[in-house]
């Protein structure tokens, strides 16, 4: 099983010992500390809730969500650029380990350029929805999707099966776990065919139409097959151990912060958690709520924004034949089925991208969906400013307004934020495989 660290754990993780840290102070040493730091009671509840990194929650949808064999045939479909149409792109090229899992790009290069940033895919087993627009419910569909996508992989299914049963290692890692893949003979399945999700026509998808619907059937959940493996890979690429978690554990032993949580960050935190209220919509163990804004970030051509956002990626997930109420779920009637069910789209969504985990966020730059800021001070700035915003009348977001940070609390603030950086629990996972 997935080493999982529930909160008491990680802190003894953090401590750098297998033993539970020791007792605390005293109500009144500890009160007096944290006023010594700056912290009211309330709001150090606050931080505390960021620091307590939990077990991952549980994804029913993958019925090996959790199992290690499938997370290492993950591991190498991950890897493998033979997927891809042009036989180059991965998934670690949008997602290099040694960049954090992001490609440090402003919008990501697979067969073509695309038009947003790639996100970091560490600790996305928290989130609820996947990618900028939430067009994902689980880890194994927002895998499938970039395979066929024509910007980011543009392979297709049926050249990837045949890809994988060529392979003797990785038709062997596939039938362990799922049993023979389907018979792909030229004479009764195209070289290439896949059917489009958008409704749309192409000489695959007409290829696509030409094969049995019982083969095609048996495709497809072969297909799945694979993305519930990387789905189980990623599950495994979780972080924690950052000096804020270090530092939170350390005040709450009643130790004062040491040079790896200096002053400024102590002051950052501050204002993270109070004043500058970045803790509204950074909350939590990730530091996300998860839900999707629209925040006026200035378009990198000028002009008005064009992305869609959770507008389309709300349809998209609703539409999606992998999602969480779909017949390749493992859990159709469970809680991510019900949150599909009973999605409902608006207007006022155009616009709205995800929040964004700050967690590894000083090592992923450019940030927001279409690399707008290089660093971490040009955000903070312009949440200090709001300078150039954007916002359409009809949904104006009502809890931006300008922070006017003066620049010692900026670079509190960033200094803070550099805190976050942690490292993976599980380094193997964290690396190509061998």
């Amino acid at each position: 099983m997935i080493r999982q660290l529930a909160a008491p754990a990680l802190l003894a993780f953090a401590v750098g010992c297998g033993e539970p840290p020791e007792s605390k102070p005293s109500p009144e040493a500890r009160a007096e500390l944290l006023e010594e730091l700056g912290f009211s009671p309330g709001q150090w509840r606050r931080v505390l809730s960021m620091a307590e990194v939990p077990d991952l929650p549980p994804d029913p949808t993958n019925r090996l969500a959790d199992d290690t064999m499938a997370a290492e045939f993950g591991h190498h479909l991950f890897f493998d650029p033979r997927l891809s149409g042009n036989g180059r792109v991965s998934c670690a090229t949008c997602h290099d380990p040694a960049l954090d899992f992001t490609d440090g790009r402003r919008v990501s290069i697979g067969v073509s350029e695309n038009i947003r940033n790639a996100p970091t895919v560490l600790n996305t087993a928290y989130h609820r929805w996947l990618t900028w627009d939430g067009r994902a419910d689980s880890l194994w569909a927002q895998a499938l999707e970039p395979l066929e996508n024509d910007v980011e992989m543009g392979g297709d299914r049926v050249a990837i099966l045949r890809t994988v049963a060529a392979d003797p290692e990785l038709s062997a890692r596939y039938e362990s776990l799922f049993g023979p893949l389907p018979e792909l003979a030229s004479d009764r399945v195209p070289e290439h065919a896949r059917p489009r999700r958008d409704g749309g026509r192409d000489e695959w998808s007409d290829a696509w139409e030409t094969i049995d619907p019982d083969l095609q059937a048996r495709i497809t959940s072969a297909f799945v097959n694979l993305g519930k493996a990387m789905g189980a890979y990623q599950r495994r690429l979780v972080s924690a151990d950052a000096p804020f978690d270090r530092f939170v554990a350390a005040v709450e032993r009643g130790e004062r912060p040491g040079e790896a949580f200096p002053a400024e960050a102590v002051r950052g935190l501050d204002l993270f958690s109070g004043d500058a209220g970045c803790w509204e919509c950074h909350a939590g163990p990730m530091l996300t709520t998860g839900a999707f804004h629209d925040i006026g970030i200035p378009p990198v051509a000028g002009g008005m924004p064009t992305d869609a956002g959770r507008f389309t990626g709300a349809d998209i997930v609703k539409a999606d034949p992998f999602n969480a109420t779909g017949s390749h779920s493992d859990d159709r009637e469970g809680v991510r089925a019900r949150l599909v069910r009973s999605l409902v789209n608006s207007p006022d969504n155009w616009g709205r991208f995800r929040t964004p985990s700050l967690r590894e966020v000083s090592r992923t730059a450019p940030y927001m969906h279409e690399g707008r800021f290089g660093s971490l001070a040009d955000v903070v700035r312009f949440y200090s400013t709001l300078e150039g915003a954007v916002q359409l009348d009809h949904h104006q977001e009502t809890v931006l307004s300008p922070l006017d940070l003066t620049e010692q609390d900026q670079a509190a603030l960033v200094r803070f934020l550099q805190t976050l950086d942690g490292r993976p629990l599980e380094p193997r996972f964290a690396a190509p495989p061998s």
